[in-house]
């Protein structure tokens, strides 16, 4: 609907109390003084009712409530009115069962408006006072209707004799007086439409006052959930920057020379330049240090004790060796020490110089 969703400055909300009242008391056949008298929200569900014939369930009406908690019944019944309609419009409650005039006026000059834009406003076949019997309290309240009507007839009837009694004496004062009263009318006439303009402007000026500092509240508000907002993306990019810093410098870390060959670094590799967030990349780096793992395991471990051992066997030839050469000369300077010294030349002379130019073998 076209009402639902109507501007606080639209003309809607400019309508008087008086008319509001009257086409209250003329749609539901009531008698409403007041406006805070509908805060009970009855009168609503009712309108809405004329409005949508069938869509209320009257039975859950009630006309005679005065607790806040009777009264926030009947407008829970509105609202599932509006929820099945896919009105949009936002009840406040919690003002409206208050009974504080502006907030009630401003709810239904809205009631107004929208009515106005069902049907044109135009209500066929509906009985008020009938449907109002079905409703908690709802005679009661079709019995005050009734009666108010006959109470201000009977005060006029009751005072059309007085005045007729009180004519005869008064017959020449008023005919010696007639022409200052009708020119009088004139002046009250003008005093009272003068009055009657003062006070819509007066009602103008504090509607006008009243939404512009609804507006003030309404930008306040959002103006601080802004900031609160911009304080929480500077965060989030403070953060951000924080592990984006992390990820580069262990990325460095794995383009090193010395552990770069290494099957761990190139799964960390793998997951840092991965391009989607899938499960199975992290499985793959997994699958890669579990195939270094099984190469190292296959291949022979050689024990420190064989290491060991074969480092130390050229040394001991080596030392053998020695011992040996001591042994064979110790042998000779014995040997020499005891021989005579014609054994010796015989000796020197069994030594054969082959392919020297002084001998022949």
């Amino acid at each position: 609907m076209a009402a639902t969703n109507i501007g606080m400055m639209d003309s809607a909300y400019f309508v008087g109390r008086g008319e509001i009242l009257a086409w209250i008391n003329s749609t539901l056949h009531l008698n409403l003084s007041k406006v805070e008298e509908a805060a009970s929200g009855a009168v609503v569900c009712q309108l809405m009712d004329a409005v949508h014939p069938g869509m209320v369930p009257m039975h859950k009406v009630n006309f005679d409530a005065k607790s806040e908690y009777e009264m926030i019944q009947n407008y829970k019944v509105l609202q599932d009115v509006f929820n099945k309609l896919k009105i949009t419009k936002h009840i406040e409650v919690n003002k409206l069962v208050k009974g504080r005039p502006l907030d009630n006026l401003e709810f239904m000059q809205w009631m107004k408006r929208y009515c106005d834009t069902v049907n044109g406003g135009v209500v066929n076949n509906y009985n008020p006072v009938e449907r109002r019997d079905a409703c908690k309290g709802g005679k009661e309240a079709n019995k005050r209707a009734a009666t108010a009507p006959t109470q201000a007839s009977s005060k006029s009837s009751s005072a059309a004799p007085k005045s007729q009694a009180s004519q005869p004496a008064r017959k020449n004062d008023v005919n010696s007086t007639n022409g200052s009263q009708k020119s009088a009318k004139p002046v009250s006439n003008a005093g009272g439409q003068a009055y009657d303009e003062q006070a819509s402007w007066v009602r103008f000026i504090c509607y006008w006052v009243s939404s512009s500092m609804r507006k003030l509240t309404f930008v306040a508000l959002i103006e601080l959930q802004i900031t609160e907002l911009k304080l929480f993306v500077d965060s989030l990019e403070k953060e951000r920057d924080f592990y984006f810093a992390k990820l580069r410098d262990i990325e460095i870390l794995c383009q090193s020379p010395e552990i770069e060959h290494l099957s761990i670094v190139g799964a960390i590799q793998k997951i840092l330049y991965a391009t989607d967030d899938s499960p199975a990349v992290v499985a793959e780096a997994q699958a890669m240090i579990a195939a270094e793992q099984q190469k190292q395991q296959q291949l022979p471990a050689l024990s420190p004790i064989a290491e060991a051992s074969e480092e130390k066997l050229p040394q001991q030839h080596q030392e053998s060796q020695k011992r040996k050469c001591i042994s064979t000369l110790e042998v000779d300077m014995a040997a020499n020490s005891t021989l005579s010294p014609r054994q010796r030349l015989s000796d020197i002379s069994d030594v054969h110089y082959c392919g020297s130019p002084l001998t022949n073998c």
